[in-house]
């Protein structure tokens, strides 16, 4: 489809934000050119939906918007215009039905991603959308076009205003490696530095928990940070597992933020677990002062629901003369104290925090020292865990930044 006389806008970054972004430019007449370093397009979106995608999450808004913490009232107006429902409304008219498994995430029906990437580049090829792969952004030249090093050698543009939508920082090898920020902040933009999110956390295992917990997932249990770390008070219960060098995995995705912030302000962080979530501590006392003869305390412990990896961890964390009385047993065994000392590098996390600050940015997401530069997604300085708050912001601040583009200086 030519539009030879359409207002032409620039999408650099082919994930979610971008695509949307994209979708909702040409759905405003713009011509509308994608540029990405990959390959191809969406390729952190495939291999997050290699285990069934998670599209959004069905939850009531007030609780749903509450998931993106410091950020929550910025992204709210985002979020009522283009929320879960829209997102799955959004996904029917692709041909691609979803369902609400039984912790209210969604998920498309077939559980891939590919389906869904392949009827929603089809659908932006047919709306005139041009894709240009293997094009990595350098910046601008002093006459102020956009720069890229693509297949052909480098190549000058300039569109009539910029989306960028070049994600965070983590699973670089998908094009998420975060070299923007240098572009960016040589522009004299704002930016927090980037951190890992939704990761794990480094331990200092001994060697006999390494070689008989790595690998293990514990559940079910629960867990907090420790309140005289600033945690709430109120345990999360899920699961997570120990890995050979600490803890990973959606229990401990969920309190990466607070985990992190601690480890930052104090230099560890204290994850305290409650291994028997459903059983009161009054009883677990009683059954714990069961006299056991001559039976070991690894039998005791299992009577009591504690073996494998949760004993591994218990006698890994408690003190020892915590096993020589009932009442401080049960009290380790119901909050257990797990010192973490370090994130894992922020290539192994699933998401990043930090970016573009809002504060840089007007309400259409234009960044006020570059005007007709929009920016998206997971490079704006927000987090959120996974459950499918994620790639719903991704695709509400894409949207956001699409219109506003497509306003920018139509008058």
């Amino acid at each position: 489809m030519s539009r030879p006389h359409a207002r032409r806008v620039a999408v650099i970054g082919g994930g979610p934000a971008g695509l949307m972004a994209a979708e909702t430019l040409a759905a405003a007449g713009c011509a509308v050119d994608v540029y990405d370093a990959m390959p191809n397009c969406g390729r952190k979106f495939l291999i997050a939906g290699l285990g069934g995608l998670n599209l959004t999450h069905a939850e009531a808004f007030a609780p749903f918007v509450s998931r993106y913490g410091s950020r929550a009232e910025t992204l709210r107006p985002m979020l009522e215009a283009f929320g879960a429902a829209q997102l799955r409304d959004w996904a029917k008219g692709l041909g691609i039905d979803t369902f609400v498994g039984t912790s209210q995430r969604v998920f498309p029906a077939d559980l891939k991603a590919a389906p869904l990437l392949r009827g929603w580049l089809r659908r932006l090829r047919e709306a005139g959308v041009r894709f240009h792969l293997r094009h990595r952004w350098t910046g601008w030249n002093a006459d102020g076009a956009l720069q890229f090093d693509g297949p052909d050698g480098a190549l000058a543009v300039t569109p009539d205003a910029t989306v960028l939508a070049l994600g965070g920082g983590s699973w670089r090898r998908l094009g998420s490696d975060g070299r923007w920020t240098a572009l960016l902040a040589g522009r004299g933009i704002d930016i927090a530095p980037l951190q890992p999110s939704n990761c794990g956390f480094e331990a200092g295992w001994s060697a006999i928990l390494r070689e008989r917990g790595a690998g293990q997932p514990v559940k079910p249990v629960a867990a907090r940070l420790a309140p005289a770390q600033g945690g709430d008070g109120a345990f999360q219960q899920g699961e997570f597992i120990v890995t050979a060098v600490g803890v990973e995995g959606s229990l401990i995705y969920a309190l990466s933020a607070e985990l992190r912030n601690a480890i930052r302000r104090d230099g560890h962080a204290q994850l305290q677990l409650d291994l028997l979530p459903g059983t009161p501590l009054d009883r677990l006392v009683a059954r714990l002062a069961t006299p056991r003869g001559k039976q070991s305390m690894a039998k005791h412990l299992h009577r009591c629901g504690i073996d494998g990896v949760k004993a591994a961890l218990l006698r890994e964390c408690a003190t020892a003369d915590a096993f020589d009385d009932p009442a401080r047993l049960a009290g380790a065994i119901k909050c257990l104290d797990v010192r973490l000392l370090a994130p894992r590098p922020i290539d192994d996390a699933i998401s990043t925090a930090g970016g573009v600050r809002f504060e840089a940015l007007n309400r259409q997401l234009m960044l006020t020292a570059l005007p007709g530069v929009f920016c998206a997604g997971e490079m704006l300085d927000w987090e959120a865990p996974t459950g499918g708050y994620l790639l719903t912001a991704c695709f509400a601040s894409g949207r956001v930044a699409g219109l506003g583009a497509a306003a920018w200086r139509t008058a």
